[in-house]
């Protein structure tokens, strides 16, 4: 038995020819007996050569303080069997940041990705999610994850808020595919004391801004991200914390 097409069920949620889209996903969650390069061709099909498609290729458990070192072309990402799949797809084409980088294949691939390396901050302005707005892209979650929303630090960088940026920077050594090694001091992230709360999203956006259906066994969501942007801007600016809780203390 040939394994199952989920084209339909892509569009069916929204997603389109030519659109910008970038994967947050579960392969779990799916329930499907197919491969992680067999859906990622099923996304790219629907999206087909005017597309791009971008997924996080995040390395932050193997580029850390004690060990500040990021190949652009080796260190694989840390977050999943679709992620990693794709790093090492023919074609695709990835961001240079030691701990949030993003790969991606299309036609707006490389430009999309080629200025992650000026920003200072992990999900800064030039940072492949925040460029997303400006193609009128899509944020697709595959599996109900939206806690998951790297999205969301680019937006609470923007704001300002009192949790997401560690005090002091680290100076990173980042080699490029041309085997050219560059330090660099940069901001991580630094959540101590806070849960992440970004499953919130379903509660200030709408549809058509946010489209909910099943691909697989998968709960899915679509969502239109320089609304989401918009829209986190304004609850940010009522209430900083609103989309973290206090964590609870180990004693």
């Amino acid at each position: 038995m040939p394994p199952e097409d989920f084209t339909d069920q892509l569009r069916s949620l929204g997603l389109n020819t030519g659109d910008a889209v970038l994967m947050h996903s579960s392969m779990k969650a799916l329930g499907t007996q197919k491969t992680p390069l067999e859906f990622i061709n099923d996304i790219i099909t629907v999206l087909g050569p005017e597309g791009t498609l971008l997924v996080p290729a995040l390395s932050y458990k193997y580029v850390t303080d004690e060990r500040p070192y990021f190949s652009v072309a080796e260190t694989e990402p840390c977050i999943g069997l679709i992620p990693v799949t794709f790093f090492h797809m023919e074609g695709t084409v990835r961001s240079i940041h030691p701990t949030h980088s993003v790969c991606a294949i299309g036609r707006h691939a490389r430009e999309i990705i080629s200025r992650h390396f000026f920003d200072e901050t992990p999900v800064g302005p030039n940072s492949p999610f925040m460029k997303l707005p400006e193609y009128g892209g899509k944020l697709l979650f595959i599996g109900n994850i939206l806690k998951s929303c790297t999205f969301m630090h680019g937006v609470e960088e923007i704001a300002g808020t009192p949790y997401t940026l560690k005090k002091e920077k680290t100076r990173y050594f980042i080699k490029d595919r041309d085997g050219h090694v560059s330090e660099k001091d940069m901001y991580g992230h630094d959540f101590t004391g806070w849960n992440q709360e970004y499953q919130r999203i379903r509660d200030i956006l709408q549809y058509p801004d946010i489209k909910t259906g099943k691909i697989g066994q998968a709960d899915c969501f679509l969502i239109n991200s320089a609304v989401l942007k918009e829209k986190a801007l304004e609850k940010f600016r009522e209430d900083p914390l609103y989309f973290v809780s206090k964590a609870a203390i180990d004693l």
